[in-house]
């Protein structure tokens, strides 16, 4: 008795129905779970903000802990250039409808929402954007108590995303934070430990005459007011050297933290001296900053 013959026509549609199924629960699953990968990624931001303040215990801190110590924080927009914030309706008027969706890493690749760098790119970033989102904890008298700054540069396989803390002075680092890199485990990685991360504590971004003072060394050869680098990763700390100087330069987020000095009264040189545990006689010339923010908070859910 023959076999019967193969029906090609009938096995080509059971494996398209089968494609079209599979598809179909492939795509509901990632819809599904879309809110729930916003979440996630909003709770590692914001414990990655927490961790640069030094307000975050690995061993006992929960999500509900990151929830609520992040509700001190303010959200603002600021203009890079103008050292100054952005209101809403400015915001809407620039193309960004909400402050607390908007992502300064996705504005580098509008061109109405950033600049391009060309070859004054130290950080080799590409393009800057006009607008940063940082986060602001205020003392109770309403002055900035810390100030977190997004930061970002290329290391040594691909873009370094971080935050970095300054304290009440604008100078003086409180803490940073690496939540993002390509860096190779066991040498470049170790950005991300804690008792590297610990060697920034203190540290002041500037002199007494506005410029840059700090950086990563190379591994073993100390500098004063600069952080050691981690032997076998020289490119991964000068990419890190690179993103400090850039970010606290006069492209970066220096306008605005002048802008915030002056707000409090301080100058550069005398904001330093308030460091009890770098208290310095005061320096000269003093540094003259830029003008009064204007206000506009926002909070961030």
């Amino acid at each position: 008795m023959s076999k019967p013959k193969s029906n090609n026509a009938k096995t080509i549609s059971v494996a398209l129905m089968l494609c079209l199924v599979c598809s179909v629960l492939v795509s509901a699953a990632a819809v599904g779970l879309k809110p729930a990968q916003v979440e996630n990624a909003r709770l590692d931001r914001n414990k990655n903000i927490l961790v640069a303040a030094g307000m975050y215990d690995a061993e006992s801190d929960t999500a509900s802990d990151v929830a609520e110590r992040f509700k001190d924080f303010d959200v603002e927009i600021v203009d890079l250039n103008k050292g100054s914030y952005v209101d809403d309706a400015a915001l809407k008027a620039a193309g960004i409808p909400d402050r607390n969706a908007y992502d300064a890493s996705l504005a580098t690749k509008n061109k109405a929402l950033s600049e391009d760098l060309g070859n004054n790119d130290p950080a080799g970033i590409g393009r800057k954007p006009k607008y940063a989102k940082v986060y602001v904890k205020k003392d109770d008298t309403g002055k900035p108590e810390i100030v977190v700054l997004p930061i970002q540069g290329y290391g040594l396989w691909g873009t370094i995303y971080g935050f970095l803390t300054l304290e009440s002075d604008m100078n003086t680092i409180k803490g940073i934070s690496f939540y993002e890199h390509k860096e190779t485990p066991g040498l470049g990685a170790r950005i991300e430990e804690p008792g590297w991360r610990a060697k920034w504590n203190g540290i002041h971004s500037y002199d007494e005459n506005g410029n840059v003072a700090t950086g990563v060394t190379k591994a073993g050869t100390p500098k004063e007011n600069w952080v050691d680098g981690i032997s076998g990763a020289t490119l991964t700390g000068r990419g890190v050297s690179n993103m400090i100087q850039f970010w606290l330069g006069e492209q970066g987020y220096k306008p605005y933290l002048d802008t915030l000095r002056k707000e409090s009264g301080q100058t550069i040189d005398n904001a330093a001296d308030t460091q009890a545990s770098q208290s310095k006689p005061a320096a000269q010339p003093k540094t003259e900053l830029a003008a009064t923010l204007p206000v506009a908070n926002g909070k961030e859910a």
